[in-house]
C-alpha cells in the first residue's frame, strides 16, 4: 500500500501551513492567543477564519511561497491542529 501523505498531512501544502503555524514563535504565540481567545468569547474556530489574521500579520504566504489560502489545504486538518494548540 502507497502512503499518499505528506509527513502524516494531506498534502505539502497543509503540512507546510502547519509546520510554520506550530514551529514559527511569533506565529505560533499569534495562533494560540487567537483560539484562545475564540473560545473564551464561544465563537467558532477554524482555519479559514484564521487565516485572514495570518493574511494581515504575516504576509499572503509562508516563508517557503505556500499561501495561506492555498486551494489545497486540507481546512479540516488545519482547523484540528488549531484546536491542539490549547488542549495539549
Amino acid at each position: 500500500m502507497t502512503d499518499t501523505t505528506y509527513n502524516g498531512w494531506t498534502n505539502y501544502e497543509t503540512w507546510n501551513v502547519s509546520l510554520y503555524i506550530n514551529n514559527e514563535y511569533e506565529i505560533y504565540m499569534t495562533a494560540l492567543e487567537w483560539v484562545k481567545n475564540r473560545l473564551w468569547d464561544n465563537q467558532s474556530v477554524d482555519y479559514d477564519t484564521f487565516r485572514h489574521t495570518l493574511n494581515s500579520l504575516f504576509g499572503d504566504k509562508t516563508p517557503d511561497g505556500v499561501w495561506w489560502d492555498d486551494d489545497t489545504l486540507n481546512h479540516q486538518e488545519l482547523t484540528e491542529m488549531l484546536h491542539e494548540l490549547v488542549e495539549g
